[in-house]
């Protein structure tokens, strides 16, 4: 993410980084930009939301479960996604 002092979270910003947030992997003061955002955007606290009711319904995936040429190939796809 980016500086914390710099302005507000946006959505797409949400989307990108919420899969640290539900992991609590995020540093503190991107936490509280994220908090921040959710406390004001209520289509952030629904997909929030959704996320969590996927997680939920699905479970965690095993890295075990995925056979390592299928993980090679997913880490390449989405290296540069952003890109």
């Amino acid at each position: 993410m980016t500086d914390p002092t710099t302005d507000d979270l946006e959505c797409r910003e949400v989307v990108e980084v919420v899969t640290d947030y539900l992991e609590g992997a995020m540093a503190p003061g991107d936490r509280l930009r994220f908090d921040d955002h959710l406390a004001l955007c209520e289509d952030c606290q629904a997909y929030l939301e959704q996320m969590r009711t996927v997680i939920r319904v699905a479970g965690r995936p095993v890295a075990d479960a995925v056979p390592p040429e299928t993980m090679a190939g997913l880490l390449r796809a989405f290296r540069d996604w952003r890109r």
